[in-house]
């Protein structure tokens, strides 16, 4: 299996700066791999949050998980300073592909890359619901 090409800090126009923690270093000195999902979680949730005005307490509609995938290219470990760039990869009726990559300080080619996608649904009903426009056009500035 070959190697992705890594993201590069330049394709990104939102980054999301964390702090790595003692618990996120596993035995082996290094993050878990799982936290990495965490961090892309976090950096996709923000960007929504920040830019678009999403009130994930109130809103009508939440964004449900149903894929991600995650390549490691470098380790990280604490204490460290990352970045999660994040960009939209494809912005569909009622899912949103986000493309993520983490950073270490100084560095312009990622230490991990990876993907998330967000199915909206309605809050109480759960079913699939259209992203609102507002949202659409603000999230359109972010598209890779």
């Amino acid at each position: 299996m070959s190697k992705p090409t890594l993201k590069r800090r330049e394709q990104f126009k939102f980054f999301f700066p964390i702090q790595t923690r003692w618990a996120d270093n596993d035995i082996y000195g290094h993050v878990n791999n799982v936290t990495y999902y965490s961090y892309f979680d976090t950096a996709a949730n923000s960007l929504l949050i920040q830019k678009t005005g999403f009130d994930i307490h109130h809103s009508e509609i939440i964004g449900l998980v149903v894929d991600s995938a995650c390549s490691f290219q470098q380790e990280l470990s604490f204490p460290e300073i990352i970045e999660v760039g994040v960009a939209i990869g494809k912005v569909g009726n009622s899912s949103l592909r986000y493309e993520l990559a983490i950073f270490k300080q100084g560095q312009h080619e990622a230490a991990a890359q990876g993907h998330f996608v967000h199915v909206f649904v309605d809050r109480i009903s759960r079913k699939s619901t259209t992203i609102p426009e507002a949202m659409r056009d603000v999230l359109n500035h972010y598209l890779l």
